[in-house]
């Protein structure tokens, strides 16, 4: 497939889960990825997998939290493949607590993840991508166009007990995206939200026996959700069971083909039928 071929993409949180089938699938369909990951060695992983499958792919480790981040994952791909054409704000995780017992810590570091990055990344991106604009309108060449998918969840449709913070910011999400598809629409830029449902990931799918957890520069969260509660859960969804990490890319994905070009400031719900 070359649906994407000599379009750049940078994609958070790629190097396991969701994000990396979001990589690997957009590198299927012919873009350049710029992978990212908290860690060095899953984010090299992606890109290993990418370029053995004949794709070009480098890696951008690091926390997107922190704020010399934004501008060297743009100027990654500005360096390795010349621009940026396609941005997916994945990264995340869950910190949860009932709102009398979070802390600022918790409300801070979910939102700082889910909604300050991803507007930082947008706000570094946005110069390249009017740069761009700007040299292909005085060449009188056809500005391509570019995309944003923006990742929330149906919490942030619908709340859900025991993730104020998270619910806050992915509702935040959709915000962001409304706000900048009527921004960039003069650039020729979609910009749309993907909100998942149940997905099976190490997030979800891990023993909730304890033991189970991850590290987030020295915080120890547990992950991992009762597999009586996963079971309960699954029979709400009309398709009867949880999502694949492969399914959630590929509704991803198909905000990044030519054929949505026209479809922009909407939220896809990839939820097996779920919403909220």
């Amino acid at each position: 497939m070359s649906a994407l071929k000599g379009k750049a993409a940078i994609v958070t949180g790629s190097g396991r889960g969701i994000g990396r089938e979001i990589a690997v699938k957009l590198a299927s369909g012919g873009a350049s990825v710029v992978v990212n990951d908290l860690d060095a060695g899953p984010a090299e992983k992606t890109v290993a997998e990418i370029r053995d499958a004949g794709g070009e792919a480098v890696a951008v480790p690091g926390n997107i939290t922190h704020p010399d981040f934004a501008g060297r994952f743009v100027q990654a791909a500005v360096d390795s493949f010349g621009g940026v054409d396609i941005v997916v704000n994945n990264a995340g995780y869950t910190w949860d607590s009932v709102v009398q017992k979070m802390t600022d810590e918790q409300w801070d570091a979910i939102l700082d993840v889910h909604l300050r990055a991803p507007f930082r990344i947008l706000r570094a991106a946005q110069p390249v991508i009017s740069a761009a604009v700007k040299a292909a309108r005085a060449a009188g060449d056809p500005v391509p166009c570019r995309k944003v998918v923006n990742i929330s969840s149906i919490a942030g449709l619908g709340g859900n007990a025991g993730q104020a913070n998270y619910a806050a910011a992915k509702a935040g999400v959709t915000g962001l995206t409304k706000t900048l598809a009527k921004e960039w629409g003069r650039l020729n830029v979609t910009v749309n939200t993907v909100a998942f449902g149940l997905i099976k990931t190490r997030l979800t799918a891990a023993p909730a026996d304890g033991d189970a957890t991850i590290d987030i520069e020295g915080r120890e969260l547990r992950v991992g959700v009762n597999p009586d509660l996963l079971d309960a859960m699954s029979r709400q969804i009309p398709l009867g069971r949880a999502g694949t990490p492969a399914e959630a890319a590929g509704a991803v994905y198909l905000l990044c083909l030519p054929e949505s070009d026209y479809v922009s400031a909407q939220t896809v719900v990839c939820g097996g039928g779920f919403t909220a």
